[in-house]
């Protein structure tokens, strides 16, 4: 472990994070200035998801072939380029484009990112050890995947709540040339450091234990994707993936839209909002400190138990203090699922492979990430932001008018209403009735139906997974 490593990793880590929120944390002010609804929302989902398809590919190529040190820094210029285009927004086309450039440099960054985990969060000593005492590199690694994924969900907790006040007060433009300046700092930080050095070393150090060599990706460089593909073990970590992503992403984009249906406000649903990233972050905290090496297949499968549960809940709840309770609980358990799928495929893999078994497990779950939000913003079509806009509006007293969003308008202090129907009696003519609102709820409950079935598909093949331990 190298401290001009780590403290690369830990910067690009929080940026990562930051873009990982920045649709969920910016969903209701962005649709509202430019007056789109649910379906067209969840269309800058998946296209920040299919872009995961090819990017992802072209990333792990670009990383096994010219460096790692070359992919970070493209990504990071990348998603500079994307905040200044958000910076500037004046139409869905351009916010459509912000989103293509956020996914391609988010691509390049986690692809290094999660290379690079073991040697920025593991003592080479204590790598020794337990490879000597028998362990696995896959069982080693989802400590330092779950220190580094702590590190990357510290920035999507902070992104909602700064993301909320910055637009308040500064505005939009000023926002994001301030968070673009923010993404330079891991980019300059990253010209000073080997990435490839550091991450070639420490795969040597995996590779001189046996459990090492007995992995069937992990002899002869010259293994391509075909291998990959071959390899059952690999496309089961990249299917569980397939399956886990789109219900992480559809919980966070939708998250404020379920809670406020049921009577919570604007402010309150932002702050419960980074509450769920909050939990999802000190869930790896968590892990990372107390799942006892070699445990994981056992505690991932209870996980993705856990899942399938919380989610049909949410399909089924109509109380805001269940679904709020809901939402957070989804972050305490959706957690640590990413980095122990992702300490498997990588402590699976040979080095020289790293970046395309990274690039395949991130290509496949983009399909998922690309598909699923686009369905359940087409099913949840009639539950439009710009009905929350309306129930909002009147509340405040005041209305959006053509020129769009007024950052600087002053609301009411945040309070939690009891039902739609007490929604619809304070806001007079505007509202919307309680009927209306108790339809609308449930196109997103039947929405979140889908969702319920990647879930129930993450648990199979974690299932699966443990089988071929």
């Amino acid at each position: 472990m190298d401290t001009y490593l780590t403290t690369m990793q830990v910067a690009a880590l929080s940026i990562a994070g930051m873009c990982h929120a920045l649709l969920g944390s910016i969903k209701v002010p962005l649709a509202r200035q430019l007056q789109i609804d649910e379906s067209r929302v969840g269309g800058l989902a998946s296209v920040f998801g299919f872009t995961l398809i090819p990017m992802a590919f072209a990333a792990g190529i670009f990383a096994d072939s010219l460096g790692r040190d070359v992919v970070i820094a493209g990504g990071c210029v990348l998603l500079i380029l994307s905040v200044i285009v958000l910076a500037h927004l004046r139409s869905y086309g351009m916010a459509v484009l912000s989103v293509l450039l956020l996914g391609t440099g988010w691509s390049a960054l986690v692809n290094v990112l999660n290379a690079t985990q073991g040697p920025s969060f593991l003592q080479e000593a204590e790598v020794t050890r337990q490879l000597a005492e028998g362990l696995e590199p896959r069982d080693i690694l989802p400590f330092a995947m779950n220190m580094g994924d702590f590190v990357f969900g510290l920035g999507a907790f902070v992104m909602p709540m700064a993301a909320t006040m910055a637009l308040r007060h500064v505005g939009l433009k000023k926002t994001f040339l301030v968070f673009g300046a923010l993404i330079a700092i891991p980019l300059v930080l990253s010209l000073y450091v080997d990435v490839d050095g550091f991450v070639e070393k420490f795969g040597k150090i995996m590779e001189s234990s046996q459990a090492a060599t007995e992995a069937p990706a992990t002899v002869a460089a010259e293994l391509g994707f075909a291998d990959l593909l071959g390899d059952k073990f690999v496309m089961l970590c990249c299917l569980a993936f397939f399956f886990h992503v789109p219900v992480e992403a559809c919980v966070a984009i939708w998250a404020t839209t379920m809670m406020m249906d049921r009577g919570i406000r604007e402010r309150n649903a932002n702050v419960l909002l980074s509450l769920f990233w909050l939990t999802f972050t000190v869930s790896r905290l968590i892990a990372a400190l107390a799942i006892p090496a070699g445990t994981d297949h056992s505690v991932v499968i209870g996980l993705a138990a856990a899942v399938v549960l919380v989610v049909l809940g949410l399909v089924i709840s109509r109380k805001k203090y269940q679904t709020s309770i809901l939402v957070i609980t989804a972050g305490l358990i959706l957690g640590p699922i990413f980095p122990i799928l992702i300490a498997f495929l990588v402590g699976h893999v040979h080095v020289s492979m790293q970046g395309r078994a990274i690039g395949l497990f991130f290509c496949i779950g983009g399909i998922g990430w690309a598909v699923v939000p686009f369905l359940v913003g087409k099913l949840a079509d009639k539950n439009s932001v710009k009905t929350e806009f309306k129930v909002g509006e009147t509340e405040s007293g005041s209305a959006v008018q053509d020129q769009g969003l007024d950052l600087h308008a002053e609301t009411e202090p945040a309070d939690i209403e009891d039902s739609g129907e007490e929604t619809g009696e304070k806001s007079g003519t505007g509202a919307i009735d309680g009927g209306d609102q108790t339809r609308d709820r449930t196109s997103l409950q039947w929405a979140f139906l889908v969702v319920a079935g990647c879930a129930m598909g993450l648990l199979a093949i974690c299932t699966a997974l443990s089988m071929l331990k």
